[in-house]
């Protein structure tokens, strides 16, 4: 089962609002900042990675690298877009691009989770999609039934007769014992 435009739409958005959620909770609590246009530009990291995939439905074994590969990227971008002097004064849990180890063991466990959490919700949605067809087509064939054909006369050639050779066409086939023996029986 493939999916609509709108439906695809609807499905990247919420991919993309959990993974950014999730980074940037994640950023927020190792002692980090984001600001709103690189969260913004995020976001639009992140739909666009969800959009290429939404076409159908996706198993734990596709959400989960695409989610990690998200967390990556965007903990990437929320890393660059610190100034210098704010590491200093705020004291930044990390050093530069390179996450500390207390941090990698958050994203990796995070996103675990989650990816588990979307591929269940993933099972379920088209479960349910695929329940709710089934039961518009019984609804559709209760309400609309199938016309009842009249039973169509059929034509059909007349069976050509046997072959027979011009000296059996007069015969008449008879069931018994020949005429002669019994004639002998009766005197």
């Amino acid at each position: 089962m493939t999916a609509s435009l709108m439906f695809r739409l609807a499905r990247a958005a919420v991919f993309a609002v959990v993974c950014l959620g999730l980074s940037v909770l994640a950023h927020l609590l190792g002692g980090g900042s984001v600001a709103g246009p690189v969260m913004a530009a995020g976001l639009l990291l992140a739909f666009g990675a969800a959009a290429a995939a939404a076409g159908r439905e996706r198993s734990l074994a596709v959400i989960l690298p695409l989610l990690a590969g998200m967390q990556v990227v965007l903990h990437v971008l929320f890393s660059l877009s610190h100034a210098p002097v704010a590491h200093a004064a705020l004291g930044h849990a990390h050093q530069g691009l390179a996450p500390g180890a207390g941090m990698l063991v958050a994203h990796a466990g995070a996103a675990g989770l989650i990816a588990l959490w979307l591929a269940r919700g993933e099972a379920a949605l088209w479960g349910l999609l695929h329940r709710l067809a089934v039961r518009l087509c019984r609804v559709l064939l209760v309400v609309f039934p199938h016309p009842v054909h009249e039973p169509v006369a059929v034509v059909t050639a007349p069976e050509p007769g046997r072959l027979r050779s011009v000296a059996l066409a007069y015969a008449v086939p008879r069931r018994g014992p020949p005429f002669t023996q019994v004639l002998a029986f009766s005197r």
